[in-house]
């Protein structure tokens, strides 16, 4: 059966997407990814160059952040931080993304462009300097992600012990400083 090249990338970005979610980016090949999409090897190089650029392509997330703007402005940060715990818990994409995004230029890229496409445009809502949206975005990425590879990639035994609601009173407030809080007065260099 002949396909034509938009149905032959949609057949291997969906296997793709299954085998980086069953085996993990390390372990995923270009070989059992064609196998998958029963297509020749060199089809998916022909596409996508190689593994980086395929995983770049079949993995496009959606964050789902919540309406900040319908939440207390002094209950953003722990919304946000519970928001990203559900998220981190039950979606095991986002912590392959994280894993391998730890050891490749290419998913850091991706990662970071995620993080900047979704959440500095939902921070910039949250009523300061337009401005410092991504900066504060940023901070707020630091901590979320921080969390998440020590939690979930590092499994550092306090940190992954906590329950969920320990985590939102230890982290929200920081992020909350980070989103709502006043810019720190920086003194000229010494």
């Amino acid at each position: 059966m002949r396909r034509s090249s938009s149905e032959t990338k949609a057949v291997i970005l969906t296997a793709a997407r299954e085998r980086f979610a069953a085996d993990g980016y390390d372990r995923a090949t270009i070989r059992s990814i064609a196998a998958d999409a029963e297509i020749d090897p060199a089809m998916v190089m022909r596409y996508y160059g190689n593994k980086e650029r395929l995983f770049a392509a079949a993995t496009e997330f959606d964050l789902r952040l919540p309406d900040l703007t319908a939440v207390p402005r002094d209950r953003i940060g722990p919304a946000l931080v519970a928001h990203f715990l559900d998220r981190w818990e039950r979606d095991e994409s986002l912590l392959i993304l994280l894993r391998a995004g730890v050891t490749n230029a290419a998913v850091a890229d991706k990662m970071r462009s995620i993080f900047a496409a979704q959440l500095a445009p939902v921070v910039a809502k949250t009523g300061n300097d337009p401005h410092e949206g991504p900066l504060r975005a940023g901070l707020a990425a630091s901590q979320i992600l921080g969390m998440a590879l020590c939690r979930f990639v590092l499994a550092f035994p306090p940190v992954a012990a906590m329950t969920g609601p320990e985590v939102i009173a230890w982290l929200g407030p920081t992020i909350q400083r980070y989103l709502t809080g006043p810019a720190p007065e920086v003194s000229a260099a010494r």
